[in-house]
């Protein structure tokens, strides 16, 4: 009996996986980021006219369903991090950076390292998500992805969730606390 238990959890995960296929991702970040101090986020949500290429619950649930996966605490009071994306259907070019790995770069927290631009030639259907630290008020991490086999359908759950999921994957920091239980209650620092 135990054998078949296990034999339809394996068979789930793997029908689970089939879905994913992992977008090209570029990303970079802010040396003034403080990624390891980071309890809390938001989403942000547009003021005044509706852009609708910043609002999509698809996302936003993807994007909140990862966020607390590593340990992050949504509120709207004070949070660390304020969220935000974009979804560009046209294609774009785009400024971004040659930098260390950001976890290379963590261990060092070397702030006087140069940013080394690089333009990006963004093809049809890419996503863009923004990390904001709040009490500096600066972009501290951006990820962006698009596809090589044609655009991002952003009428099409799984491509939505693809797309999210390839661009956190290289977000990799877990909230402050959590992994060792103990995450202290959110205060603004």
């Amino acid at each position: 009996m135990k054998n078949s238990y296990l034999f339809i959890l394996a068979l789930v995960v793997l029908v689970g996986c089939l879905g994913y296929k992992e977008l090209p991702v570029e990303y970079d970040y802010s040396y003034k980021g403080q990624f390891k101090k980071y309890r809390s986020f938001e989403i942000m949500k547009p003021a005044g006219v509706v852009d609708l290429s910043m609002v999509n619950e698809q996302i936003e649930s993807a994007i909140v369903s990862r966020m607390k996966f590593l340990g992050y605490r949504q509120t709207d009071n004070k949070p660390h991090l304020l969220i935000s994306f974009k979804m560009y259907e046209d294609s774009l070019k785009f400024n971004g950076y040659n930098q260390p790995e950001i976890e290379e770069w963590v261990k060092s927290q070397d702030q006087n390292l140069n940013y080394d631009r690089k333009k990006l030639d963004m093809k049809t259907g890419t996503l863009l998500i923004q990390f904001y630290d709040r009490r500096q008020n600066r972009s501290v991490w951006q990820g962006y992805a698009t596809t090589l086999y044609g655009p991002i359908d952003y009428n099409n759950q799984r491509h939505l969730r693809n797309a999210v999921i390839s661009i956190l994957d290289k977000y990799r920091f877990w909230a402050e606390g959590f992994m060792e239980g103990t995450a202290s209650k959110d205060t603004d620092i």
